[in-house]
């Protein structure tokens, strides 16, 4: 254990700020060019008109508007708000995760998803814009676990790298609130609620919102690269935990290259179902057969 200030809010907050950076300001840059773009014309005196640039992936953008900007604003707004204010709640050590926390967590992420799906279907399908109607769904049952198990690399190579260890010196907490809570807790209530946010709510919830909205608009206006680095800054930010901000980060950067490659968003659902249902049967069961699973020594 190391003395020092907890630097878990200030450098989430670092996070949510440098998510909100790329996407705005990378926007903001593209439209001052387009702005002060000058016309080329040709030897007979006619306008150039550059032909629009070249489709990345399969997500498209075709749908999303400038006005979109203002609900990802509001959105980027309000899971900031309550992840900061929720840390100076949790500050206090006699502070516990109650059944009402979670049910209010859930709710916060439903209504937040429900939000989104009503502004985005007023003007197109679900189906459409999501790619629901998705011929190859039957892959995902090779693509989530072979994510998760690339996932588990990639931790335990930073594990093997002592970024844990990093994160403890620094004074933050190396293990999630949920993880903890599915380590610990002997309320039956807390541990099914915890599991189905975990592994219902959080897939479906949290693709839509990072995955099927956010990402998106930020690609139609500040690219492809810088989208998916402020998605997943976003989502990685957006749970809470200073030692898990870079994993989940790669994670994020993950579930945006498989909807890329796929164009639905049923495959970083199942690759995100997966990846929590896993992580949630791997905690319960080194509970019970009591292997010791805490990554610093």
């Amino acid at each position: 254990m190391t003395a020092g200030i907890d630097p878990t809010t200030f450098m989430l907050s670092a996070a949510f700020i440098t998510a909100a950076l790329a996407l705005l300001g990378s926007a903001s840059l593209a439209a001052l060019r387009k702005i002060s773009r000058k016309p080329i014309f040709d030897a007979d005196g006619r306008e150039v008109v550059m032909p629009p640039p070249l489709p990345f992936g399969k997500v498209s953008t075709g749908l999303y508007h400038a006005l979109d900007l203002l609900p990802v604003a509001l959105v980027f707004t309000a899971i900031s708000t309550l992840v900061i204010s929720s840390l100076h709640a949790d500050a206090s050590p006699e502070r516990e995760l109650t059944p009402a926390d979670l049910v209010l967590n859930i709710g916060f992420q439903i209504s937040m998803a429900a939000m989104v799906l009503i502004y985005m279907t007023r003007r197109t399908r679900a189906a459409d814009w999501l790619g629901l109607r998705w011929s190859a769904w039957p892959s995902t049952f090779l693509i989530a676990p072979a994510s998760v198990l690339a996932m588990w690399l990639i931790f335990g190579v930073l594990q093997a790298c002592g970024y844990m260890q990093w994160m403890e010196s620094l004074g933050g907490e190396t293990v999630q609130e949920s993880v903890k809570l599915l380590q610990t807790t002997n309320d039956p209530m807390l541990l099914g609620l915890m599991s189905f946010a975990a592994v219902v709510v959080a897939p479906f919830c949290e693709e839509l919102l990072f995955r099927g909205f956010l990402y998106p608009v930020a690609k139609k206006f500040s690219g492809p690269w810088l989208a998916a680095f402020s998605s997943a800054m976003f989502f990685a930010a957006a749970h809470g935990n200073l030692s898990a901000l870079l994993p989940l980060f790669l994670f994020g950067l993950l579930l945006v290259w498989i909807y890329e490659k796929t164009g639905s968003l049923w495959a970083p659902i199942a690759v995100h179902f997966c990846f929590n249902g896993a992580t949630v049967v791997v905690q319960i069961l080194a509970r019970h057969l009591n292997i010791p699973l805490d990554p610093t020594p």
